[in-house]
């Protein structure tokens, strides 16, 4: 993976983690990332909008503006519901490792894109890593150890198969289409494809911008950087290194979850965030 790349891709991991940090402390974790995406959305139109006025808008590029639209909406649809039922360390890391596992097989099928023998142990280790941050925790008393299972799984499930599939229309359209009108597009869309679920519930939305405007702004700051960060890493590598790199997050995110949100010892999440740190290097290390 070349260097570059992996720069980009380790920024965007420290902002991913923070951001997702600030919308599992809102009230209404959807709305929070509604407004988020919004703002960051309306923020960017005006260089999205110089840029596509000089270069215009390429045909071969609508079919996967398309498609990323209605995944991200799923995408936000879901992480909001997996952050209002589960532990921000938990939910976290089963969403992204869940692309890992799925992209590098997807890129491979889709767009021929062989990964090395040090590329598949790297994200051997990366999916492993985050098998152990998602060991079940102490069932609650009266419950079989065995069956206990942490709160907003079935959500995370959904959120990582958006972000699996997302990521790979993601590397075709951002060959077709510059990144920044991209996911101002991208943005723009999806959060008026879920407007009309906003819009049910105007009263929560003024109590959530009321309450948490302000990390609401820092949030959607975070998110369009971390994410147009993404975006250029895939031009310069793999989409299956990309997505497995940008997995540093769980790293950041068991510190967050420890000792930010105060959601359990530090130890046993560092232990399987180390892992995921060995792999990642074997993936940078990746030719």
């Amino acid at each position: 993976m070349p260097g570059a790349a992996l720069a980009l891709v380790v920024g965007a991991a420290v902002l991913h983690a923070a951001w997702n940090a600030l919308a599992k402390q809102g009230r209404d974790q959807f709305l929070f990332l509604w407004c988020s995406v919004t703002l960051a959305s309306v923020v960017l139109a005006p260089w999205a909008g110089a840029w596509l006025a000089a270069e215009g808008l390429p045909g071969a590029a609508l079919p996967f503006v398309g498609a990323t639209i209605a995944l991200h909406a799923v995408y936000f649809f879901a992480l909001g519901r997996s952050y209002g039922s589960g532990d921000f360390s938990r939910v976290y890391p089963i969403a992204r490792g869940l692309g890992v596992a799925l992209v590098p097989v997807a890129a491979f099928l889709i767009f021929g894109e062989r990964v090395s023998t040090l590329g598949a142990a790297g994200i051997a280790l990366v999916v492993l890593g985050v098998a152990g941050l998602h060991a079940p925790g102490r069932a609650p008393t009266g419950a079989p150890a065995a069956t206990h299972r942490p709160a907003g799984t079935g959500w995370a499930l959904l959120t990582g198969l958006s972000i699996a599939a997302y990521s790979l229309v993601d590397k075709a359209g951002v060959a077709r289409l510059h990144p920044v009108p991209y996911i101002a597009l991208l943005g723009a869309g999806s959060s008026l494809l879920l407007l009309p679920m906003v819009l049910a519930r105007r009263a929560a939305l003024r109590r959530e911008w009321a309450v948490s405007w302000r990390a609401i702004v820092v949030a959607s700051t975070m998110n369009l950087t971390a994410y147009l960060l993404v975006l250029f890493a895939f031009r310069l590598s793999k989409a299956g290194y990309v997505v497995a790199a940008r997995e540093l997050s769980i790293l950041f995110s068991a510190f967050i979850g420890s000792l930010w949100l105060g959601e359990g010892r530090l130890l046993p999440r560092l232990a399987g965030a180390s892992v995921v740190v060995a792999g990642v290097a074997l993936v940078a290390l990746a030719r």
